[in-house]
C-alpha cells in the first residue's frame, strides 16, 4: 500500500502573543513576500512518519488509502500568494485579545464550553485549533499548556469503541468529527511529540477515531448524528470528510472507497442554484452555511476544478459575502468557518474579495472582553470559530495546505 505521509512541522516556533447542532432541516445553519509581524510568519510543515492502520494484534486493515486527486488545471489557492495588507495591526490586536479571552475561559478539566454545551468535545477541539492556528502546541508557545490540557480532555473522552464524546454530548458525530480533526492536526504538526508513549497514544486514538467514521458511513455515502450507518445529512458528512483528510495528511491510511462515496453524496446534495440542501430525501432549499461546507469538502477531497465548485462559490458570493445586513445569518460562525476556507482554497479574486470583508466584520463585532458571542453555543464556540477564521493568513495548519 502507498500511504500518504505528510507530517508538517512549523519552522517558525515562536507564536504571537459537540457544538450546537449546526444546520438541520431546511434552516441550517503562500508567499510572494513575508508578513510584516512576527506571528504572521508562514509556517511550513515537513516531516515523514510511517503509520500503519492497524489496531491491536488481530485487527483488520480498514482498506487501501485514498489518494488525493490531482488538480485538473492551475487553480491557485491563497497558500502561496499573500495579499497586500492581508494582516493589519487591528487584526493582530483582535487576535491577541481573543486568544487571551479564550485561554481564560478554559475549564479546570481542560475542556471548553458552558451553558447548554459544557465540557464539549467539539468546542474544546475548535478552541485548541484556534491556538494551534497561531503556532501554539504542547510545550511550545504561550498557550501551549492550554492546548495540552485540551488534548488530554479529548483523549480522555474517547469511549472503548473509539467514539469521542463527553458525557454531555448531543449529536456525538459532530463532536467526533471535530475531535478527530483536532487529533489529526496536532499529530500532523508534532508527529506525536518527543514523548514516545504520548505519541503512540495519540496515534492509536486517531486510528480508532477514523475507524468509527469509516464504519458508520451509510449506504448513501454520508453520516448523521449518531455512529450508526442508517441516515445521513450534508452537515455531519462534511465534518467527517474534513477529519479524514486531516488524518490522511498525517499519514493514516483511509480507504479510497470511503472518500469516493462521501464525495458522491455531497455532490448529490447540491441544488441547481449552486447551494446545498440538508439531505437527499425530501428535497430542501439551499442555505449558505452548509453550502460553504459543501464546497470546502470537495476541495478537501482533492477536487480543485469542477463545475460544482464554481457554481457553489458563485452561490456563496451572491448570498453571503460579508456585509452589515447579513450579520444575523443563521449559524453565522459555522458558515464563515467553512466559507473562508473555501475562498482561501479557491484563491485569486475570490480570496481577495472575501478576506478583507470577513476580517473587518469580525474585528468590528468583537466584544470589549475579546470574545465573540454565539447566541446558540456561547462565547467559547464563537471565539474559537472567529479566531480560526482570522488566522487563516498565518498558514500554520496542515489541513489548509493543498
Amino acid at each position: 500500500m502507498n500511504t500518504m505521509r505528510t507530517h508538517r512541522h512549523p519552522t517558525s516556533t515562536q507564536p504571537s502573543s459537540s457544538p450546537p447542532t449546526p444546520p438541520s432541516g431546511t434552516g441550517v445553519p503562500p508567499v510572494s513576500s513575508p508578513p510584516s509581524t512576527p506571528h504572521t510568519l508562514r509556517a511550513l510543515f515537513t516531516a515523514t512518519a510511517a503509520c500503519a492502520l492497524t489496531l491491536a494484534a488481530g485487527a483488520q486493515d480498514i482498506g487501501p488509502p485514498a489518494d488525493i486527486a490531482a488538480p485538473q488545471t492551475e487553480r491557485s489557492s491563497a497558500e502561496n500568494t499573500i495579499l497586500e495588507n492581508e494582516m493589519t495591526p487591528a487584526l493582530d490586536a483582535a487576535i491577541s485579545r481573543g486568544l487571551s479571552w479564550l485561554a481564560s475561559s478554559q475549564n479546570p478539566d481542560g475542556s471548553f464550553g458552558s451553558g447548554r454545551y459544557p465540557r464539549n468535545v467539539a468546542i474544546t477541539s475548535l478552541a485548541c485549533i484556534a491556538f494551534m492556528s497561531d503556532g501554539h502546541l504542547p510545550g511550545r508557545g504561550e498557550y501551549g499548556a492550554a492546548v495540552e490540557r485540551g488534548l488530554e480532555f479529548v483523549l480522555n473522552s474517547m469511549t472503548e469503541t473509539g467514539l469521542l464524546a463527553a458525557d454531555t454530548s448531543h449529536g456525538p458525530m459532530y463532536g467526533h468529527g471535530f475531535g478527530t480533526l483536532f487529533l489529526g492536526e496536532i499529530y500532523g504538526m508534532t508527529a506525536g511529540g518527543p514523548d514516545t508513549a504520548q505519541s503512540a497514544r495519540l496515534r492509536d486514538a486517531l486510528i480508532k477515531a477514523c475507524r468509527v467514521i469509516i464504519q458508520s458511513q451509510n449506504d448513501e455515502g454520508g453520516w448523521r448524528y449518531n455512529p450508526v450507518p442508517y441516515d445521513a445529512d450534508v452537515s455531519v458528512t462534511i465534518c467527517q470528510i474534513m477529519a479524514l483528510r486531516s488524518a490522511r495528511n498525517a499519514g493514516i491510511e483511509i480507504p479510497r472507497e470511503t472518500i469516493d462515496n462521501a464525495v458522491e453524496y455531497v455532490r448529490r446534495c447540491q441544488n441547481t442554484d449552486g447551494g446545498f440542501r440538508y439531505q437527499l430525501t425530501g428535497g430542501g432549499r439551499s442555505a449558505p452555511p452548509r453550502s460553504a461546507a459543501g464546497v470546502a469538502s470537495l476541495f478537501y477531497a482533492g477536487i480543485y476544478e469542477d463545475d460544482a465548485i464554481d457554481t457553489g462559490i458563485e452561490y456563496l458570493i451572491r448570498t453571503s459575502l460579508p456585509s452589515p445586513e447579513r450579520r444575523s445569518m443563521s449559524h453565522y460562525f459555522y458558515g464563515h468557518y467553512y466559507a473562508v476556507q473555501t475562498m482561501y482554497l479557491a484563491g485569486g479574486e475570490h480570496w481577495a474579495q472575501w478576506w478583507p470583508a470577513i476580517r473587518e466584520e469580525l474585528i468590528e463585532t468583537q466584544e470589549p472582553s475579546g470574545a465573540w458571542e454565539d447566541r446558540q453555543a456561547g462565547p467559547a464556540y464563537g471565539t474559537a470559530m472567529a479566531l480560526i477564521v482570522l488566522q487563516m493568513p498565518k498558514r500554520y495548519l496542515p489541513i489548509f495546505q493543498k
